[in-house]
């Protein structure tokens, strides 16, 4: 892989993204073994630097560091000096100091993994910038799609929820659509908004209107703060129109998958028995996010033991 830094997937061509995808199945095998480590990024440094809480995202990233036996450096935003009123250039100026390989950078604003990307000469992964990209999560749902249907090309993907101000829904759009996917959407109008169709996506409103030609049907997060801005007027309004239950589940073909990125808020997104149906694939897409990871930082550090591997 040809490039410094993974910013997002808007412009990462077909045949880069399959062999991120064949990379990743390569590394899942360490994760089944006893002893889960390779030297494969001995003497690198990356430093994860989240300035936003994440559990799966966070500890994915850290665990790929660790089995690839990279020297692992996580800086969150409570712990940082930015609660002294430090700005994230001048706290990415100190990391740079310390002689870091690899940032992996989650911050609220849309553009930052792009800013650090220009100005240092490590390497950047963005995981989750504002509601722009989250690009390893696409990339770790296009895998789990991947395994069970074999081939993106001509399936069809429903992404129900608040796809418009979702960055795991952005990045799953430009690598689905690059892969050769339909892309359905369908959510509140305040939330899936005609827009998205520039994108490639086609909008719909009502779950209904997508489940039946789903071949996979990804439920977004609904976060409780955007209930408070009107998007939506009660969580329990937004269960009933949009979230997925057995009834409607039963609308989807037999062999549907279901996915979540995660948390789940249960109840509102779905109910616990769609969470934990024979369906669904969200703890695979859990074990497969650590293999994407760990894909990413080899391809990006270099290919330095392909043997190990």
């Amino acid at each position: 892989m040809k490039r410094k830094d993974l910013l997002g997937l808007r412009d990462v061509p077909r045949a880069e993204i399959e062999h991120i995808l064949d990379t990743a199945v390569r590394f899942r095998g360490v994760s089944e073994r006893r002893i889960k480590k390779v030297p494969t990024l001995r003497g690198r440094t990356v430093v994860s630097l989240f300035f936003e809480n994440s559990t799966r995202t966070k500890t994915s990233f850290d665990l790929a560091a660790k089995r690839l036996s990279a020297d692992g450096v996580s800086i969150s935003a409570s712990s940082s000096a930015a609660k002294k009123g430090e700005t994230l250039m001048d706290t990415a100026r100190n990391i740079d100091a310390m002689a870091p390989d690899l940032v992996i950078l989650r911050h609220s604003c849309a553009g930052s993994p792009h800013m650090l990307a220009r100005s240092f000469d490590f390497s950047v992964i963005n995981a989750g910038d504002g509601i722009n990209e989250h690009p390893s999560q696409g990339l770790l749902d296009m895998l789990t799609m991947r395994d069970h249907l074999q081939s993106l090309e001509g399936k069809t993907v429903a992404i129900v929820g608040d796809v418009f101000h979702s960055r795991v829904a952005r990045s799953n759009l430009y690598g689905l659509r690059t892969m050769g996917a339909r892309v359905l959407v369908a959510g509140p109008g305040t939330m899936c908004r005609p827009e998205l169709e520039v994108l490639g996506a086609e909008v719909r409103h009502r779950i209904d209107d997508v489940l039946a030609e789903a071949d996979v049907v990804m439920m977004l997060r609904i976060q409780r703060e955007r209930l408070a801005r009107a998007m939506v007027s009660t969580a329990g309004e937004y269960a009933d129109l949009y979230g997925l239950d057995l009834k409607k589940l039963a609308r989807a073909s037999e062999r549907t998958l279901v996915m979540h990125p995660g948390p789940i808020n249960r109840g509102v997104e779905m109910t616990p028995d769609v969470a934990d149906h024979a369906n669904s694939v969200i703890l695979e897409q859990v074990r497969n996010g650590v293999a994407v990871r760990m894909a990413l930082m080899y391809l990006l550090l270099g290919e330095i033991d392909e043997a190990a591997a």
